[in-house]
């Protein structure tokens, strides 16, 4: 028999594609798996490397089969899809695809992240969809309030001064006839303020119990939030050489169009995670607001907001403070001011 060095999965929700290979490369095997026998497939089969996409699901099954004593190898979906020949997917082309880059020399794997992480991230993928929820309501409730001529200032105040007149029970006519049109939008709003306190209660638990998420969160803007999101999505931070990789992962970095010894720099890549680069943007905009007002806060932010717009500055914040936060779940040590460079010492 044919021994099989590695194995390439396509996975999905019911039926799985695997394509074994030997040591050499050379295909030895090609089979449909349904979900409920992919577990039996592999504690059948002798040891070895199991590479699938880090996409939905991958996670879990990553940690069901290493179980098994495999070595289980996620692959970044972009670094499968360039050995996926153009006009050719499906699902045998995809599970080779996984072989042909696990054969790479310049893949870097995503870390399998466990059940606790995996926990944690729900708990802000759930805030995250409340919160939008809330602006969608927010705003209906202000779009059809102003159809009637009531409009409010921006912002939370402008929304809390307009919620308070649609509790009084006077107003005027068209007030009277609206209002309880508008109730049940108000109430739900109201419900979902409630849920996103509840999973911050949640996360601030989480938060106060993980050792590396406590350390963060004495880096200047980070918080219970940024502190827990970051732990939790950078799963494993010494598979960056350095702080500049992480910030390059979460494409908070320039794009590069250069040629010919001539150096393009364009906006940035917005690579990795959309959330935690988000949270590290909104942190940086906070801090570069405190340092418009008091310019000794950082001299550092201070010099940049003189020589290019505040919202390029954010994103320079931000990877500076992604840069910070590497080094500090790396080195096990809590940010020491001092000789930080976004607070003046």
């Amino acid at each position: 028999m044919v021994e099989i060095s590695m194995i390439g999965m396509d996975i999905a929700k019911r039926i799985f594609q695997v394509e074994g290979r030997d040591a050499s490369g050379a295909v030895v095997l090609r089979r449909q798996l349904r979900r409920s026998g992919v577990l039996r497939f592999f504690r059948k089969l002798p040891r070895c490397v199991v590479a699938m996409e880090a996409c939905a699901t991958a996670h879990y099954w990553g940690r069901e089969i290493a179980a098994l004593g495999h070595a289980v190898r996620l692959l970044p979906p972009t670094s499968v899809k360039r050995f996926v020949k153009r006009g050719k997917k499906n699902d045998k082309v995809d599970a080779g695809a996984c072989c042909q880059a696990l054969l790479s020399k310049d893949i870097q794997f995503v870390p399998i992240k466990s059940l606790e992480q995996q926990a944690v991230l729900m708990m802000h993928a759930v805030r995250q969809h409340l919160v939008a929820e809330q602006t969608a309501l927010s705003n209906a409730i202000r779009g059809h309030l102003a159809e009637i001529g009531i409009i409010a200032r921006k912002g939370a105040a402008g929304f809390k001064a307009l919620v308070e007149l649609l509790a009084k029970p006077a107003g005027t006519p068209e007030l009277a006839l609206i209002r309880p049109i508008i109730a049940p939008l108000v109430m739900q709003w109201r419900t979902t303020g409630e849920q996103i306190k509840t999973i911050e209660r949640q996360i601030a638990r989480w938060h106060k119990a993980n050792s590396d998420s406590l350390r963060l969160d004495t880096i200047p803007q980070y918080g219970p939030v940024i502190s827990s999101a970051f732990v939790a999505k950078v799963s494993d931070p010494t598979r960056f050489a350095r702080g500049r990789q992480c910030a390059a992962w979460l494409g908070n970095v320039p794009s590069q169009h250069s040629t010919g010894g001539r150096t393009c720099l364009g906006p940035i890549t917005k690579a990795g995670d959309r959330y935690l680069r988000t949270l590290l943007v909104i942190a940086g905009s906070g801090l570069v607001r405190r340092v418009k007002a008091d310019p000794s806060l950082s001299p550092w932010i201070a010099g940049l907001l003189r020589r290019m717009p505040a919202k390029k500055v954010n994103v320079a914040v931000a990877n500076k403070l992604a840069r910070i936060g590497w080094a500090v779940l790396v080195s096990g040590k809590p940010y020491d001011a001092a000789i930080g460079t976004l607070t003046a010492a």
